[in-house]
């Protein structure tokens, strides 16, 4: 992916704006040889950077329109510690300790440190700077300085396995529900641990009081900017950069017809799964499917004044460069208490997902989206055990991460856990170049993901992808309910 360059506006200190982390692409070479199971074994591995831009910038007002000095001292980084590295595996692959019934940390951790854009931000980049000490709703940058430690121990550091007891402390002070050793649930981590940096990061320091629009249907795109822009006078950060979209929802009374429609941020697809369910794309078209409110559900009609019967249907507007997908597999009784765990087998794609048929925006980019990373639960809702697969970005070759046990992936793996499957991070891929992923700005509509930009100069961190495992049957990812 790309990150393109954007000097900031109405949220920069009174002496200047600040600056933005931007990692170029490192490729990587590779000597193979066959062991006996037919996996291929590196020799060696050394990684080739791209030749250093000699036109850095060296003032801060330069600085702040470009990622260049960030993507260069990153890569430094690597290339440095790989140098004097005599070993054979690749940056990146490390452990992380269990700190008793801590796998569903682990799991998130790890699917996290693959998520390149932002790994890069916290090795590159003075994040320090964009730290909003003033927001009462994040840990004045506790929790995301503990962050950006953990990184660096998992990336820049030597060891082999790394203990996460800091950054838990840090986590636990600002989600309690996360103190002690007790099992918790990885997508319900990563929904707080998100929101935490997020709120650390916001770059807005007052936020202003917007209220919601409703629409009515008849200038859908130009109603979907105008919310973008309302969203981003509160909320703007690395997080809203690189993993928040935008959902359209219409309600429309069953009585007068009356119809409401809103557009709404989203971080993450939670897709329900139902018997007939065997796909990924099974899946979301249940999640899109329109419903009825009734009964105790009614909606209240502004035109009829009362509570109607309605319909309520959500649609995919503009999609994220970094797509989080989480499969409902877990139900709870009424009470809060355990219910049950739903494992069934659910096919899911590892390339070229192409949602174009789902996402109803004509101004976004080109939905196409890989597999990189996914987090696996296996066993029952009270006693199970979390997992993460994750694609790494120097060897392009797969991982599993077992607490402190790591190994490459056989392709079969993909298969044999499409009942563990739980939460998956896809990133979008591009037809042609590399997509993008932009710092927004309320000033510069041209860099919101609604719109495609032109005649721009990127720098790139995509990852290569050229040992992806196959794409499951057409019948198992486009199955009709």
């Amino acid at each position: 992916m790309n990150a393109e360059e954007m000097k900031d506006d109405d949220d920069t200190k009174p002496n200047g704006p600040r600056t933005r982390s931007k990692s170029r692409n490192i490729n990587t070479t590779t000597n193979n040889t066959t062991t006996p199971n037919g996996l291929k074994r590196r020799r060696s591995f050394r990684p080739s950077f791209l030749r250093v831009n000699s036109r850095i910038p060296h003032s801060p007002t330069q600085r702040a329109r470009n990622y260049n000095h960030v993507s260069d001292a990153v890569a430094s980084q690597f290339q440095e510690i790989m140098q004097k590295s005599r070993d054979n595996t690749p940056l990146g692959v490390i452990g992380l300790t269990n700190l008793g019934n801590t796998c569903f940390l682990n799991s998130s951790i790890q699917c996290l440190s693959a998520t390149i854009p932002l790994t890069d931000y916290f090795l590159g980049y003075d994040y320090r700077s964009e730290i909003n000490h003033d927001n009462f709703l994040g840990t004045g940058g506790k929790l995301v300085t503990a962050y950006a430690a953990l990184m660096k121990d998992l990336w820049l550091g030597r060891q082999s396995t790394v203990s996460p007891v800091a950054f838990k402390a840090q986590l636990e002070q600002f989600a309690p529900q996360f103190k002690g050793y007790h099992q918790h649930d990885a997508q319900e981590l990563l929904s707080f641990l998100l929101d935490g940096i997020h709120e650390d990061l916001n770059r807005i320091k007052k936020k202003p009081y917007i209220e919601d629009k409703d629409c009515d249907g008849t200038n859908d795109e130009q109603d979907a900017i105008e919310a973008w822009k309302n969203y981003l006078c509160r909320d703007k950060s690395l997080i809203v950069d690189i993993f928040q979209g935008q959902l359209r929802s219409e309600v429309q009374c069953l009585k007068c017809r009356h119809k409401n429609i809103r557009f709404e941020p989203f971080m993450y697809l939670s897709l329900p799964i139902s018997a007939h369910c065997r796909s990924l794309e099974d899946c979301l078209r249940l999640y899109l499917a329109k419903e009825t409110l009734s009964g105790e559900n009614q909606w209240y009609c502004s035109q009829c004044q009362k509570h109607r019967d309605a319909t309520k249907k959500t649609d995919l507007w503009i999609l994220p460069p970094i797509l989080i997908v989480h499969l409902k597999r877990f139900k709870f009784k009424e009470n809060g208490r355990m219910g049950s765990k739903n494992e069934a087998p659910i096919a899911y794609p590892v390339r070229n997902w192409d949602l174009s048929r789902h996402v109803l925006s004509q101004g976004s980019e080109y939905p196409l989206f890989d597999l990189y990373a996914l987090s696996n639960h296996v066993g029952n809702l009270g006693s199970g055990h979390y997992t993460a697969y994750a694609l790494n970005r120097f060897s392009e070759q797969w991982y599993e991460f077992n607490d402190t046990r790591c190994h490459e992936l056989e392709e079969r793996a993909f298969r044999r856990n499409q009942s563990s499957a739980y939460v998956l991070f896809y990133n979008r891929s591009a037809r042609k170049g590399a997509p993008v992923i932009r710092r927004q700005s309320v000033s510069r509509p041209d860099l919101w993901p609604h719109t495609q930009v032109q005649d721009r100069q990127f720098r790139e961190f995509t990852r290569q992808s050229r040992k992806w495992p196959p794409a499951p049957p057409l019948s198992e990812t486009n199955s009709e309910t």
